[in-house]
């Protein structure tokens, strides 16, 4: 990724409205940042063939090409750059299609910009480490699984699971965990990288995600819920079930 000679790095913002793009750019650079603008989403993408931004900062509901479908489309070509989605809307259903296009956070506007640089700056620090970073870890191995952090691929015996980075990350610090209850703020914090407070549904709408793909063609459930804590990855039946619940509330495995 593109380096910097400001401290934050280099910041992408694609937002239609000229008033925020502006007051974004004037916020984003008085905090270290080095920033991008664009107008709407194939400016976005233009401007991503001829540089490479450490974070994008997509608003959702741009005309043309949204937010979520220049995500999408970067996804689409292992382009793995944070992204973090701008919206008016606080419906799930509109931070749920974001997350799932492969958006890594989702802000409702207004906002404060001290809380969209945390944010940024979160991002920032979980960034996959480039050729010249730190030596990856050794494969993690729990039960059935293993999560390579060297290549970022996932097997449960033996077939391949593909996640997305903000998965991937999310299920390496329950394996690492495997057995251990973590609670949402310290997933948060070891995952999303946050220090303040913020909304903790990201991280069951991320659980949500990784059920559904670790437990394809009906295999048993790896994460559970404990109930009024967080989640743990559970291989064997070690744990007591008056503690676990499905999500819908039911006592489970």
């Amino acid at each position: 990724m593109a380096g910097s000679a400001a401290t934050g790095g280099v910041v992408l913002v694609a937002d239609d409205d000229a008033a925020i793009r502006r007051s974004l750019e004037r916020g984003l650079r008085l905090s270290g940042f080095t920033v991008l603008l664009a107008a709407d989403g194939p400016g976005a993408l233009a401007l991503l063939a001829e540089r490479s931004p450490d974070l994008l900062v997509l608003d959702v509901s741009m005309p043309g090409l949204t937010g979520t479908e220049v995500c999408r489309s970067l996804r689409a070509r292992g382009d793995e750059t944070p992204v973090l989605m701008l919206s008016a809307l606080d419906e799930l259903a509109d931070r749920v299609a974001g997350l799932q296009a492969g958006a890594d956070d989702y802000l409702v506007k207004p906002f404060a910009l001290e809380e969209l640089v945390l944010r940024l700056r979160a991002l920032l620090r979980r960034r996959p480490a480039g050729p010249a970073g730190p030596a990856p870890d050794a494969p993690l191995r729990a039960g059935p699984l293993v999560v390579d952090p060297a290549t970022r691929e996932v097997h449960r015996d033996g077939i391949a699971v593909h996640l997305t980075r903000r998965e991937f990350e999310l299920l390496a610090a329950l394996v690492r965990n495997a057995g251990i209850v973590l609670t949402r703020d310290q997933l948060l914090d070891r995952v999303w990288g946050y220090d303040f407070e913020v909304r903790t549904d990201a991280v069951d709408t991320f659980v949500s995600y990784l059920r559904r793909k670790l437990e394809e063609g009906g295999r048993p459930r790896l994460i559970h819920t404990v109930r009024g804590v967080g989640f743990v990855l559970r291989t064997t039946d070690a744990a007591t079930t008056d503690t676990l619940t499905d999500d819908d509330g039911r006592s489970g495995p």
